[in-house]
């Protein structure tokens, strides 16, 4: 049988991130202080961030260098594999060719140490003993606390409650690293405390859990904030995938149509995208699609226009698409996909027509997980059965037309902490959790007293 899993070298690991801020035909809006409405400089930032991740999160370089100590904790797992998906595309029936980027064996299972590990080595150098952070799903949380470890910081992880109940060994993850796990709405801030008080009942929400961890790091002069997506710098260091990924789909001879992502906050979309996006400005003929859940349609449903990133507006006012700072999303499995915003690069190229964005429901992402696991031994998380989703839909469109495409997706993570989930799925007790209309007007409603983008 042909080999059918793309290897590099641990010597090509990328040695830069890319910046997609270079290339873009128009930049995105700048962030805006929320008390004079004008562009926020980095000193608003400085509070909560070391000044390395503040120049990267308003760089226009087109490349930022790898410091090698972090090079060197990426090959702990990095180069990443590629694989031909061969079975799938038996089970298919299709003649497409298609290829899915696993980050699924990094030590905490996902895309996120990417991220975590950079910026833990960047907060170490500023002298940080402490860093505040969110989780959803738990993937970010364990991903942080193992990066934590290893530069030796103490690491505090606000889990959204629905997910803390959930996925206990995400949780106990985080503590075997060192990590300490709290759920959100918690008792141990002014944020959480304001949200029990109003629904003692309340699951959480991404936002939630943003609002305790940034104001641990405001008012704690040890601590600092670190945030697992949406922002510049967090989207820069995962373009590692897209770029691995390039050199291996040259390996194997092909080049994709199209490339997929599951999206939440924007960062593992980013990551597989960013470096293909560059070819489609240069003017590759190349769709790339950013995958949601339909009950948190964020691209697909929410407002461009300005927001807080966080439910209790202590952050600057993003431009981004959002159903709302104080939207909760249903309680869907995908937890790393409850977000109401979305990245302001992702938001940006979608805004621009340059990313296409479509939505897809819990019990249909399932069922083709469950397709992908017997087709090719590997257990999705949640939130790349999004992506799947939608490679399905390619396929079908492509018999449609009559071609045949090459499809690259980001498998972004396993699923081995989600059994649960699947168990709901394969004994017919998953539901298909819809948007609540009236609470998405509620949330939308205060956006209109926010600025708009012109």
């Amino acid at each position: 049988m042909p080999q059918h899993r793309y290897m590099l070298p641990e010597d090509r690991i990328p040695d830069r991130w890319y910046n997609i801020a270079a290339d873009l035909p128009t930049m995105p809006p700048p962030p805006l202080n929320p008390g004079t409405g004008e562009p926020i400089g980095p000193e608003a930032l400085a509070a909560i961030f070391p000044m390395a991740l503040i120049e990267q999160e308003v760089s226009t370089e087109r490349y930022i260098p790898i410091p090698d100590p972090v090079r060197e904790i990426y090959a702990m797992w990095r180069p990443t594999p590629l694989y031909r998906a061969v079975g799938l595309e038996q089970a298919l029936g299709t003649n497409c060719k298609i290829f899915y980027k696993y980050e699924g064996v990094s030590p905490a299972g996902s895309h996120k140490p990417n991220t975590s590990v950079p910026q833990a080595f960047y907060n170490k150098e500023a002298g940080v003993a402490r860093l505040s952070t969110e989780t959803g799903a738990g993937q970010w949380g364990s991903s942080l606390s193992f990066a934590c470890q290893r530069f030796g910081i103490e690491c505090d992880v606000f889990m959204v409650r629905v997910s803390y109940d959930s996925k206990p060994y995400r949780r106990l993850m985080m503590e075997t690293w060192g990590g300490t796990c709290i759920a959100s709405p918690s008792d141990q801030t002014n944020a959480g405390r304001a949200i029990l008080a109003d629904n003692p009942d309340s699951s959480g929400s991404l936002g939630i859990a943003i609002s305790e961890a940034v104001e641990v790091a405001a008012t704690h002069d040890d601590t600092n904030y670190a945030l697992g997506s949406v922002l510049n710098h967090v989207l820069l260091h995962q373009t590692v995938v897209g770029q691995e990924a390039k050199e291996q789909l040259e390996m194997a001879g092909a080049y994709p149509d199209v490339v997929i992502g599951c999206v939440g906050g924007g960062s593992n979309f980013a990551g597989i995208s960013f470096p293909f996006l560059q070819d489609k400005i240069e003017g590759r003929d190349i769709r790339i699609v950013a995958v949601e859940p339909s009950s948190c349609p964020t691209l697909t449903r929410g407002t461009y226009g300005y927001d807080f990133g966080d439910t209790a507006q202590m952050t600057p006012l993003l431009p981004m698409h959002s159903l709302g700072h104080g939207f909760i999303p249903p309680s869907i499995h995908s937890g790393g996909l409850r977000y109401h915003g979305m990245a302001p690069l992702v938001s940006h190229v979608v805004h621009e027509g340059l990313v296409e964005a479509t939505a897809y429901s819990q019990i249909e992402c399932f069922t083709e997980a469950v397709r992908f696991a017997r087709a090719e031994g590997i257990i999705p998380a949640p939130e790349p059965s999004h992506a799947i989703r939608q490679v399905v839909a390619e396929v079908e469109r492509a018999k449609e037309e009559g071609v045949e495409k090459t499809i690259l997706f980001n498998l972004c993570g396993h699923g081995h902490f989600d059994m649960a989930a699947y168990a709901d799925f394969l004994h017919g007790d998953m539901q298909d959790l819809d948007v609540d209309e009236t609470e998405l007007a509620r949330a939308t409603e205060a956006l209109a007293a926010l600025p708009g983008i012109v």
